[in-house]
C-alpha cells in the first residue's frame, strides 16, 4: 500500500490537477490494469475447491474476494493511523485512497470475471474485449449483457465507468479514520460493498444460467 500510494503520487503530477479531480486519471490507471489481472479459469477454480457445487464454489469465489477486499481496507486504515501521528504526512492521504480504489476495484473486476468462469457465461472475443466487457459489467453491478462484444469503451461507457470508480473512492474515505478506527471502518465497508457486488453479480448469472 505505501509503495503503491508513493508510486500514485508521481503519476498524478505526471497526469495534471484536472485529470486527477475529475477521476480520470484513476479510471484509466484501472483500464490499463485490468487486462492484466489473474483471473482463474473455471478448471483452476475447480482445481483449488475441489468437489464444490456451482453456488459453492460461486461463493468461495465471493468470500475469498470480500475477505481480500476486507484486507485491503485494514491495511490502508492501519497506515492512516501512522500518518495521524505524524501530520505532514497526511500530504499523501488522497494518494491513499487512490492506492486503495484501484486495489479494490481490481479485485472486483476479477471476482466478476471468476464469477462468469463459474456459471458459464465467459463473453466471447479476445483477452481485450472480454476485459471491456467486464469493466462496463462492473459498472453496472451486474453480468456481462450476452450478446455483447465490445472491442473499446463508448463515451457514454467511459463517463459511466469514472463515476463509479469515484463513488467506490468516496467509500473509501473511511479509511482515513484517527487511529485505528479507519483499519476497522475500511475493512468493513470493502468487505460489505465486495460481497454485495459478488451476490448481485452471481444472482443475474444464475437467473440466466436458468
Amino acid at each position: 500500500m505505501r509503495s503503491l500510494t508513493g508510486a500514485l503520487a508521481r503519476s498524478a503530477r505526471t497526469a495534471g490537477r484536472a485529470s486527477v479531480l475529475g477521476g480520470r486519471w484513476l479510471t484509466n490507471l484501472l483500464i490499463d490494469i485490468a487486462p492484466r489481472l489473474p483471473v482463474r479459469d473455471l478448471a483452476t477454480l475447480r482445481t483449488q475447491h475441489p468437489g464444490l457445487p456451482d453456488e459453492d464454489l460461486a461463493e468461495a469465489v465471493i468470500s475469498g474476494a470480500a475477505k481480500s477486499t476486507a484486507a485491503i481496507g485494514a491495511a490502508g486504515g492501519a497506515l492512516a493511523a501512522v500518518e495521524f501521528a505524524a501530520p505532514p504526512t497526511l500530504l499523501t492521504a488522497p494518494f491513499q485512497i487512490a492506492a486503495e480504489t484501484l486495489l479494490v476495484a481490481a479485485l472486483e473486476i476479477k471476482l466478476l470475471a471468476e464469477l462468469h468462469e463459474v456459471y458459464g457465461a465467459v463473453p466471447p472475443g479476445s483477452r481485450s474485449s472480454r476485459t471491456v466487457d467486464y469493466l462496463i459489467a462492473w459498472t453496472n453491478r451486474r453480468g456481462v449483457e450476452p450478446g455483447s462484444a465490445r472491442l473499446s469503451l463508448g463515451p457514454v461507457a467511459g463517463v459511466a465507468l469514472r463515476r463509479r470508480v469515484v463513488r467506490r473512492a468516496a467509500q473509501n474515505l473511511s479509511t482515513l479514520g484517527p487511529f485505528l478506527s479507519g483499519a476497522l471502518a475500511g475493512g468493513m465497508v470493502n468487505l460489505r460493498e465486495t460481497r454485495k457486488l459478488g451476490e448481485q453479480v452471481r444472482m443475474d448469472l444464475r437467473m440466466r444460467s436458468r
